[in-house]
């Protein structure tokens, strides 16, 4: 079977055992911020193991794309990869072990012919249940082996999340292999007899998790609701087994992508263990690489951009170990879009985006690696131990990440100080804190404690003003039971119509009247879950604990923000339409007056481009899509193709937000506020693009009153031209256009009327000139207007003279310039112009060159300009000396 007729079967498999299939999720993990990257197959169903959500079939089956971050460094090797496709089946709180256990025996021996007595099982230590299962399957007592924790325990992927003892099946590639001892068995650690490497007559295929616990953040564990089961299966080891390959080097997944190495590198792959490596490094890495930009991820120096930001980069030292001097990574992930895009869509779909992000980053890296690989080979050669600091500098100058740097001097048998490394990058991240720490803000946050009022509940959803009672008064530093005149206040009410900023959104503003005093409120923040606080000052009388009052919030700036904020929502579908649906939010304001949207991105967008995110949004308005608000569980709302913040971590349920006029135009999670329908923004126009870091950009613009108020100061201002202009709005270019011709033309009649002039004034120079050692020097000051002047006043004196040395000086602009001239014989005999003019300008206090023949020089010091010429003579008979 080749690797997609596995795939396939695997699935059908257990579609035929009451299984629903599910498609692979995408290798950043929505809603699960203590999870970098999707590990395994069950990441996806987290909320269905641990009670969140309820699945869509307790009987669940998929063929998951998995990248796991440890193994980056041992890739090129025998065994290891950062991608690979995980196969499994799971159970939600329906069979368990038994039925797992018959599933992954019948699977093997019916589906892929593999014969029971060839594969070993092993248990945790401590679980005799599933011991007694094995042997009822039909595995006989001396295929059994026990392990611990390290071998087989489970979980949590990530830093909480479901976990249980498991058995694997390890497949015996048969006793005339391997180490060749009696005592062989699964994870046996003694030596190869053929190879010398650890022993591999035993090779783990599945792994059967037996679902119990939930492995908390504090290291504690509890019993899941109901035991489930969650296994998984690589694919490239299965095809290893079913396609009698050595490795999985050997297999259908990779032979394609090392024949492309060949090709780019003119190596051939299995003649040289050191080639072969550098070559399954530049397979592996191109191809994981091609998956992560494909499911949106950038390259960065942290987080999931860093780890591809490693993988790439070390694709690209070995790839210049096989000679590939230019960029090459994009043609690897061109063959793995042909050979994977079929199962995995998202390859063809982003098929753009992957080339032009591994196209710029191959550019970036290669400006800067050889001058860090020459700094790197100097150090490993003069030293036993590299220095923190110099590991450090080639991470922050050149680029490398300190794993690449390890890796090459290991390969050369030099240590590095990691102690000091650790240090400079500590000191680098203080170096990056903001200067507003948290710690500052630990006294507020034990105050807002202190009120112990709980939560406020928000009502502005649906309500502009609302009654409420005060709770809690803060005054400067202290809890108050009454805030009087003039005094800058925090109030906590029973509920509110104000939005506390979040989300992006910046909290509202408006006013609260009380029996005997009025409030206005400036800013509204949660400063802890659930707890709103209204920021404002006593504008008259008094305000009092326990008193009830009115809250209003202004209309008029909610409008404004809401405006803005239901237009980043259109930004964002709008880019992803014609960008694609690599783009991802990464941050917004949504403010009254204005917005601002980023969003991850690797190049700067196109006036075209542009043009085109503005004009599919605004033809959203016109058309006056419904905004429709509603809730959902999390799990559902991704589920539905809502769209989240990933890395976010979200309540179990949440809000939601959809534009769809017949079909739907965005929908994401969204707690903001927004319009009733896309009309009542008016218009959007885009101010501007940025660049705001790596692979993000920045779009600025303005909704609803804002646009109307630019569109008019526009009209405005094209007026007032138009009246100067003694013109028509439609005729300014034209008219614009001929002042230009007009000024183009008197600038040239000007310049011609100052050569004229300055030649004329050159002619009486020519009587000036000195005999130094029998060289004719001119070196005067004079009156030009440009640079550009004073060259061609030398350039005419030098041609007039036939020998000598011209130098004229003049003060531009307050600055005081030289240019030198030397005849084409006196150059010939060792006379040069930039000698004189580096030695005058000295003399002035700056500096200047040029070439034997010409050359321009500057000062500081215009008063000192006389002086400069008055040393040319000397200098001139200095050379003249040396000749």
């Amino acid at each position: 079977m080749n690797s997609e007729e596995i795939r396939e079967s695997f699935l059908k498999f257990f579609e035929s055992r009451g299984h629903l299939r599910v498609a692979s999720s995408s290798l950043i993990p929505v809603g699960d911020p203590t999870l970098l990257l999707t590990t395994a197959g069950m990441v996806q169903f987290k909320p269905y193991f641990v009670g969140e959500s309820e699945p869509p079939n307790k009987r669940l089956t998929s063929s998951q794309k998995s990248f796991r971050t440890v193994d980056i460094d041992e890739v090129g090797d025998a065994t290891h990869l950062t991608l690979f496709e995980m196969l499994g089946n799971f159970s939600i709180g329906d069979y368990f072990k038994e039925s797992a256990a018959q599933f992954a025996l019948d699977c093997f021996s019916e589906t892929f012919g593999l014969p029971k007595d060839r594969f070993a099982i092993t248990i945790h230590d401590t679980d005799d249940e599933a011991r007694k299962i094995w042997r009822r399957v039909g595995v006989p007592a001396d295929g059994i082996y026990r392990f611990g924790d390290q071998d087989n325990w489970w979980g949590p992927a990530g830093l909480e999340g479901p976990c249980g003892p498991c058995s694997e099946l390890h497949y015996d590639f048969g006793s005339d292999t391997g180490c060749r001892r009696s005592d062989c068995g699964p994870n046996c650690l003694n030596t190869d007899a053929k190879s010398g490497t650890v022993c591999g007559r035993y090779v783990e295929l599945w792994n059967l998790v037996f679902m119990q616990f939930y492995h908390h953040l504090d290291g504690t564990r509890t019993p899941l609701p109901a035991p489930s089961v969650d296994t998984g299966m690589g694919l490239e080891r299965l095809a290893m087994v079913m396609q009698d390959g050595r490795n999985i080097w050997d297999t259908d997944l990779f032979s394609d992508l090392l024949r492309k190495v060949e090709s780019l590198s003119g190596e051939g792959y299995g003649e040289n263990p050191e080639t072969d490596y550098a070559m399954r490094v530049v397979a592996e890495h191109g191809r994981s690489a091609a998956f992560l930009i494909a499911d949106g991820v950038v390259p960065s120096n942290e987080g999931r951009g860093y780890v591809l930001r490693r993988v790439v980069r070390r694709g690209i030292r070995h790839g210049r170990r096989l000679g590939m001097e230019e960029p090459f990574l994009g043609q690897i992930a061109d063959k793995v879009t042909e050979m994977m895009s079929n199962p995995y869509p998202e390859l063809r779909n982003n098929y753009d985006f992957v080339q032009t992000v591994l196209r710029l980053e191959e550019e970036r890296f290669q400006q800067t690696y050889d001058r860090g690989y020459a700094v790197l080979e100097q150090a490993v050669g003069d030293s036993d131990e590299l220095a923190g600091d110099l590991v450090f500098r080639l991470w922050d100058t050149f680029g490398f990440p300190a794993e690449m740097t390890r890796e090459i001097a290991s390969e050369r048998g030099v240590g590095i100080d990691e102690s000091s490394f650790e240090a400079e990058m500590a000191a680098q991240r203080e170096r990056g804190k903001s200067a507003a720490r948290f710690g500052g803000d630990r006294a507020r946050i034990r105050l807002y404690e202190s009120l112990g009022v709980g939560s406020s509940k928000f009502l502005g959803y649906n309500q502009l003003n609302s009654n409420s009672v005060v709770i809690g008064l803060i005054s400067g530093d202290d809890i108050v039971d009454e805030a009087n005149e003039g005094d800058d206040i925090e109030i906590v009410l029973v509920d509110t119509p104000f939005y506390a900023e979040g989300g992006g959104q910046v909290g509202d503003a408006g006013e609260i009247n009380g029996p005997s005093g009025k409030v206005d409120i400036y800013d509204t923040q949660a400063v802890m879950p659930g707890l709103i606080v209204h920021f404002g000052k006593v504008t008259h009388g008094q305000i009092t604990m326990g008193e009830s009052v009115d809250a209003n919030v202004d209309e008029i700036r909610r409008q404004n923000t809401a405006r803005n904020h239901t237009a980043t929502h259109l930004l964002h579908a709008a880019l992803r339409q014609v960008l694609g649906s690599h783009v991802r939010q990464a941050g917004s304001l949504v403010a009254p007056d204005r917005l601002r949207f980023d969003f991850s991105h690797v190049e700067a967008l196109t006036s075209q481009e542009i043009e085109q995110v503005q004009w599919l949004v605004n033809e959203r308005i016109r058309q006056n899509a419904t905004v429709h608000k509603d809730e959902d569980s999390y799990q559902s709302a991704i589920e539905r193709g809502a769209l989240a913040f990933f890395g976010d971590r979200y309540d179990e349920n949440v809000r939601l937000v959809e534009i769809a006029n017949g079909s739907t135009f965005s929908f994401e999670v969204c707690g903001g506020t927004h319009v009733e329908s896309t009309g009542e923004l008016g218009a959007v126009y885009v101010l501007g693009e940025s660049s705001i870091g790596a692979s993000m950009r920045r779009i600025e613009a303005v909704s609803g009153r804002a646009a109307e108020k630019l569109v008019l100061e526009k009209i405005r201002r094209e007026e007032t031209i138009a009246a100067k202009l003694q013109a028509t709005v439609p005729e300014i270019t034209s008219k614009v256009e001929s002042l230009l011709e007009e000024v183009t033309e008197l600038r040239r009649v000007n310049h011609d009327l100052e050569r004229r002039s300055s030649l004329k004034s050159a002619e009486g120079l020519l009587g000036l000139k000195r005999d130094v050692n029998g060289v004719s020097v001119l070196a005067k000051r004079v009156e030009v207007g440009s640079v550009d002047g004073l060259r061609e006043m030398g350039d005419w004196l030098r041609d007039k003279m036939g020998s000598g040395v011209v130098v004229l000086g003049a003060v531009i602009d307050d600055r005081p310039l030289l240019v030198s001239m030397v005849t084409p014989d006196l150059v010939a005999v060792g006379l040069s112009a930039s000698d004189i003019a580096k030695g005058a300008a000295k003399v002035m206090g700056g500096g200047g060159g040029g070439r034997p023949e010409a050359a321009q020089a500057g000062g500081r010091d215009a008063d000192k300009l006389e002086d400069a010429l008055d040393v040319v003579c000397s200098l001139v008979s200095d050379l003249v000396d040396i000749r």
